[in-house]
């Protein structure tokens, strides 16, 4: 869960990360990350989890990683690194609304709010154009 939560930026690099809103999700089916995520972990710490620590403090953990490895992704200055950053902020939204472990006040408060609304609005402006 760690290898997935700090490689998630890595995806902001390929082109076809893109969100497409018409067919609400990415162009390269990144967007099946998301269910990925979230059926590994219930399956992983249900089996190895008994008696410790629960699924909800573990994707607690895992959206602390990946929300922190996404926001440096606001301080990277290279435009090839910053192609898809927007539609990889999504993923990140998309992990949380399909988590019936997580909550969108969970994600506030790892993830600025702002910037997955700037981040829909900068891909619907991007759809719009094409």
């Amino acid at each position: 869960m760690v290898f997935i939560a700090v490689s998630l930026p890595m995806l902001s690099l390929d082109s076809q990360s893109s969100f497409r809103a018409d067919l609400e999700g990415h162009t390269n089916n990144i967007h099946c990350l998301a269910k990925a995520v979230n059926s590994i972990a219930a399956a992983m710490f249900t089996i190895y989890g008994k008696g410790r620590v629960t699924i909800e403090e573990r994707l607690k953990e895992f959206l602390a990683l990946a929300s922190s490895s996404l926001l440096k992704l606001g301080q990277e200055t290279d435009k090839l690194a910053l192609r898809s950053r927007e539609s990889v902020y999504l993923l990140l939204d998309q992990i949380v609304r399909e988590s019936p472990f997580l909550t969108m006040d969970l994600l506030e408060s790892c993830f600025p709010y702002a910037l997955l609304r700037n981040s829909y609005h900068a891909v619907l402006r991007q759809d719009n154009r094409m």
